[in-house]
């Protein structure tokens, strides 16, 4: 029985030495190559973002606010109402001036009618000349009324119309101008509303750098108050006007924001390739894993991995140039490599 246990014992070691000697398991990995390639230099440049459309609000006739059901940092829709002013004047007005145009309409019925009578009476010299040309000139005189009458109903209705201020857009209302029971003038501010479904960056470029720019020329936009991840845009516009003091020209980026997560005034750090170019190591974004205010690869080597340190030289189309103790040709960890240890096997997937 103790010689079973004893070769039992020797069996145990013998396979432990065995697995001490494989080591830890190969990790799964996939990898690319670096590559070396020509690049435009890059600059960063801090701008600001703003809501495509900012627009205050005003009403086109004066008038008491009886009702304003909107508050600040509400989201309207297009065509919604902001504001209502109390139209019981204009109301009264429009239903006398009503009431006088079917008076009118009546009197030039009968008008015309007399003027056929006597149309017909003037064809066999029955009456005066002058009897015909009184009730011509009364008739005419009654369309007239009726034209001038009808021009005021749809005044009326048109001021009527206008009590309601609506949005012309849909956006955020950023700031009330009025409240229930104000006075507002003709002209007079009610909201101020941005439209913040897209974004406009704005950026001022040093002149030796915006003559380099061309308008739709892609960049690359970051807002850490929002992501650590880059948004692409394109240039809009490149301002002709410059700041004769600083010397920089506005240069305009636009982003979609479906989601409004950017804000009107959030700062934005714009990356702009330029028109110099020079030789760059290129590995995919992925390959670069953060380790506090570090940047670093894994590279493959005979199927052992090893962390190396880079710096960030810019980015291109879903690479990125490093610079570090690396070469064209390189192996290097594009996935997996988040918890990758110095020395660790590695299994490269297809």
């Amino acid at each position: 029985m103790a010689v079973v246990f004893g070769q039992l014992l020797i069996s145990a070691s013998l396979a432990a030495g065995a697995d001490a000697k494989q080591g830890p398991p190969a990790v799964p990995i996939r990898a690319a190559r670096v590559i070396e390639k020509m690049v435009s230099d890059q600059i960063a440049l801090i701008g600001t973002a703003e809501a495509v459309a900012e627009s205050t609000v005003a009403a086109e006739v004066a008038g008491l606010v009886e009702y304003f059901p909107i508050n600040e940092g509400d989201y309207v829709k297009k065509g919604q109402l902001l504001a209502r002013l109390k139209s019981t004047y204009l109301r009264l007005r429009l239903k006398g001036a009503l009431a006088s145009r079917d008076s009118i309409q009546a009197n030039l019925e009968n008008a015309e009618k007399e003027l056929n009578r006597l149309s017909e009476l003037k064809k066999t010299k029955s009456i005066a000349e002058k009897n015909y040309d009184t009730a011509l000139y009364a008739h005419r005189a009654l369309l007239k009324t009726l034209v001038q009458r009808q021009s005021e109903i749809e005044q009326l209705q048109y001021e009527i119309k206008q009590k309601k201020v609506v949005a012309p857009f849909a956006g955020f209302v950023a700031k009330e101008h009025t409240q229930v029971g104000e006075w507002i003038n003709s002209g007079g501010a009610v909201a101020t509303l941005l439209d913040l479904s897209a974004i406009r960056i704005t950026v001022d470029v040093p002149e030796k750098y915006a003559v380099t720019l061309s308008k739709q020329g892609q960049v690359r936009v970051e807002l850490r108050s929002i992501s650590n991840s880059p948004i692409t845009g394109r240039i809009s516009a490149i301002l002709p006007q410059g700041d004769p003091t600083s010397r920089t020209f506005p240069v305009r980026i636009r982003l979609t924001n479906p989601e409004f997560k950017i804000k009107s005034g959030m700062e934005a750090i714009v990356t702009f390739s330029l028109r110099d170019k020079k030789k760059a190591l290129l590995v995919p974004k992925d390959a670069v894993v953060t380790t506090g205010n570090n940047r670093l690869i894994f590279s493959v080597t005979n199927g052992i991995v090893m962390p190396v340190n880079v710096k960030i030289l810019g980015y291109y189309d879903g690479n990125v140039a490093v610079a570090g103790n690396i070469k064209s040709g390189d192996q290097v960890v594009t996935r997996g490599n988040e918890r990758l240890r110095p020395g660790q096997p590695v299994q490269i997937l297809e």
